[in-house]
């Protein structure tokens, strides 16, 4: 079976390069305004834990993704508290002075925390963030502030539990009894699960959830250790030590707002704040219950682990069956809390990210398969992207121009050698204007009888008012002055903003037509990337009709040179069957050829015995012809045999082969067909080592060396003739089995006065009476004849049949 997917990773695959592909991408939009969510997936022991959360020495996804943050924003967070989170899942923002007094008043609380910088890390977790290396995003808008919220949850038994609630808790006494009450114990309070509720943006949130505020890696990931992942459900089981029992949700929320014009405090407007987030979800894995052996609490928990797996299987595939036939069916959001809680990343309100965690053991194998087939299903589901944010209007680079400012005026401290003010002051305009009018003289009056000082002072008064005048008139002079040339300055003005609203119109006009030209330009575009697809995925229907017929005809191919082989090893085989059979055949016809040979031999010798008797007996004179003996006396007087060679039996003369040794270990086949009669006799065949079978098979000769035929037939006299035929196996070149006959044996029964003499007419003739009895004589021995014939059923080149003469 074979699946797809973007990226396939190693067994030895470093944290570093998994971060790198697959969490960095959505730390790089979080810091631009936008929404993700990263959630590992597999079966229970699969390594999705460790793949979030990292190891002593190497830390996991959710360490790196806190250091790449704080090391981006890093100089541009805004002082705590400066951003607050409301109840409705939005965010406000404070001036600086409330900032410091919310400081103050946190401070003067009874448990003041540590700020992050002077609290000593603990050793359990330190390793886990001390090996960071320094990776950054690169477009960070330095014109903003930046605030850094984190929160824990768990979803436990599908209900939502705050990780970070700070309740008296005593984690070694259980929470709950056998009867899954809460334990009745006055230091103990049971969690309160939290609930879903969805803001004016149509998000969904976790009412009541602790958010804190985090200022560097370490404290954040602090929080999350200490603070949420001790309180965690873990427990044993039969396949994982430490089985997660409920799907955990870190959530990480960044807040930023631009400065104001001056680049020095945040601007006080609350539609200016982004607020984007990261949810890093480790989900509990799945489990069948006869293979963890759970009981109890556990199997309920495993139930609704399953349960809330399936809800999400069944929404992805709700909504890729919506895409794919443009259906509307409602997605059942509702029936977990998982799903409802992430229900607007799947409406298009973030980028998702799936690591799918496999192990490679034979017994995960049948659940290893659901789990990348719903993987790679879920990669056919597509969501819309948000648009991005319109930006504030303000001009770009404020906190630099306002830093470079601040610098250059302390420089220029530095080379004053003091601050502003420390010298001798310099006049104000309107200090030198008084100082030009005369100086009045003294006012003070000593006698009743003073005339001169106050007619000085008049005198005084008198010239600055004319002094007065004559400025005033100046002053309007130049009022005038200045009035007509603020005059010509509007008209010259009023011309240049008429010249540049024309190139303005000129310059629309022509932007509207690239603008036109630009959307042809985008349709083209888009007809063409929809002919490639179509033109790719023709090219890939084709290559892959190429390579069924390439396949196709490979095994024709193969096919054929069997064929041909098996042809070229019947040839062979037919080859050495015609040799064999044209061989046997050419010792066959030279052996009936010598048979032929033969016979005709016996005949003519048959035919020069019977002229030599019949002339005999015509030569012979009567009178002189003896008295013919007896049948005793002939029985008991042996015959004279004839001088001429005895007639040689029928069999074929053919070249014999050498025989087997007869050596005490042969065995034969004893042939006996079901129609043998017992004769009863005295002398009976019997045959050592044989195996006695009804007729002859191949797996009965393949063990033995000799064969034996009994054969039995009626004889002239009515007695029955058995004949034993025997014959050596051998093996043929085709693996079969044959015999060649060798010899025969013959028992025969007769009686004593069985044979009868030819009854002789009355009065015989003397002289034909010695030729009769000659003539009987020979008759009467030759009164059966056996001939060999080819086609003979009993081997070879072999029949037997008996006819009377």
């Amino acid at each position: 079976t074979q699946y797809s997917f973007k990226e396939v990773f190693g067994t030895l695959v470093a944290q570093k390069e998994l971060f790198d592909v697959v969490a960095k991408p959505l730390v790089e939009d979080l810091i631009r305004g936008k929404n993700g969510l990263l959630f590992t997936y597999g079966v229970t022991g699969s390594g999705k834990t460790h793949t979030m959360t990292g190891s002593p020495g190497d830390g996991g996804l959710l360490p790196r993704c806190l250091a790449m943050i704080f090391n981006s924003i890093g100089p541009f967070q805004a002082k705590r508290f400066v951003f607050k989170l409301d109840d409705k899942n939005g965010v406000d923002v404070q001036s600086e002075v409330e900032a410091l007094l919310e400081r103050q008043r946190r401070e003067a609380l009874p448990t003041p925390k540590t700020p992050a910088g002077k609290r000593q890390l603990d050793p359990e977790f330190a390793d886990m963030i001390d090996a960071q290396d320094h990776c950054r995003a690169g477009d960070v808008d330095e014109d903003n502030v930046y605030g850094v919220f984190v929160s824990y949850i768990e979803i436990y038994n599908n209900y939502i539990y705050d990780l970070l609630e700070e309740a008296p808790c005593d984690p070694i006494k259980p929470k709950w009894n056998n009867c899954n009450t809460p334990v009745r114990n006055g230091d103990f309070v049971p969690p309160q699960s939290k609930i879903l509720r969805e803001d004016q943006n149509h998000n969904m949130y976790v009412t009541g959830c602790t958010e804190v505020e985090v200022k560097s890696t370490e404290e954040a990931f602090e929080v999350f250790w200490r603070a949420g992942q001790k309180k965690r459900r873990i427990a044993n089981t039969q396949l994982n030590r430490e089985s997660s029992r409920s799907h955990s949700v870190f959530i990480i929320k960044l807040a930023q707002a631009p400065l104001d014009a001056d680049g020095d405090n945040v601007l006080q407007e609350k539609e200016q704040i982004t607020l984007s987030q990261l949810s890093l979800v480790d989900l509990a894995g799945s489990e069948r219950t006869n293979r963890t052996k759970a009981e109890g609490n556990r199997l309920r928990e495993a139930g609704n682990i399953n349960q809330s797996l399936m809800t999400l299987r069944t929404c992805i595939e709700v909504l890729r069956e919506n895409q794919l036939y443009g259906t509307n069916k409602m997605v059942p959001y509702r029936d977990s809390k998982l799903t409802h809680l992430f229900k607007n990343y799947f409406d298009g309100e973030g980028k998702v990210r799936m690591i799918v965690c496999v192990n490679p053991k034979a017994e995960d194998y049948e659940e290893s398969l659901q789990v990348m087939r719903f993987a790679e299903m879920t990669q056919e589901v597509e969501v819309a992207r948000p648009l991005d944010r319109p930006l504030c209007g303000l001009t770009p680079g404020r906190r630099l121009r306002n830093q470079a400012f601040r610098e250059e005026l302390s420089r220029k401290l530095e080379l004053r050698g003091g601050p502003v003010g420390a010298g001798p002051e310099e006049p104000s305009p309107a200090e030198l204007f008084f100082q030009s009018f005369p100086p009045l003289p003294s006012c003070e009056l000593l006698d009743i009888n003073d005339d001169q000082t106050l007619p000085k002072l008049i005198e005084a008064l008198e010239q600055r008012h004319k002094m007065r005048q004559m400025l005033a008139e100046e002053f309007a002079k130049n009022v005038l002055a200045f009035k007509t040339m603020l005059q010509e300055f509007d008209s010259s003005v009023a011309s240049k903003e008429n010249y540049i609203q024309g190139k303005l119109a000129e310059k629309e006009k022509t932007i509207t037509g690239q603008k036109t030209e630009l959307e042809r330009l985008e349709k083209k575009i888009k007809t063409l990337e929809y002919k490639i697809e179509i033109l790719e995925k023709t090219a890939t229907i084709y290559e892959e009709d190429k390579r069924n017929l390439q396949q196709e005809l490979e095994s024709k191919s193969q096919k054929l040179q069997r064929q041909a082989s098996d042809k070229r090893r019947l040839e062979a085989r037919l080859q050495g069957m015609v040799a064999e059979t044209s061989l046997k055949w050419e010792k066959e016809c030279e052996r009936r050829v010598a048979a032929k040979q033969l016979e005709m031999q016996n005949k003519l010798w048959v035919k020069d015995e019977k002229l030599k008797q019949l002339k005999a007996i015509v030569t012979e004179p009567r009178a002189e012809r003896p008295e013919r003996p007896s049948r005793e006396r002939e029985r008991e007087k042996p015959l004279p045999r004839s001088v001429s060679p005895s007639p040689a039996p029928s069999a074929p003369v053919a070249p014999l082969r050498p025989r087997r040794s007869r050596s005490a270990g042969e065995r034969w086949v004893d042939h006996r067909p079901p129609s043998h009669v017992p004769t009863e006799t005295l002398l009976q065949p019997r045959v050592p080592r044989a195996i006695t079978v009804d007729a002859p098979s191949e797996r009965a000769l393949a063990r033995c060396d000799r064969y034996l035929l009994t054969h039995q037939e009626l004889a002239s006299d009515g007695e029955i003739q058995t004949k034993l035929i025997k014959g050596d196996v051998f093996k043929t070149r085709g693996g079969g089995q044959a015999v060649q006959f060798t010899d025969i044996e013959t028992l025969k029964q007769e009686s004593p006065t069985g044979r009868k003499r030819r009854s002789s007419p009355p009065n015989p003739d003397p002289a034909g009476d010695a030729a009769d009895s000659e003539w009987t004589d020979v008759e009467t021995r030759c009164s059966v004849a056996v001939e060999m014939r080819a086609g003979s059923a009993l081997g070879p080149g072999f029949q037997h049949h008996a006819q009377p003469k």
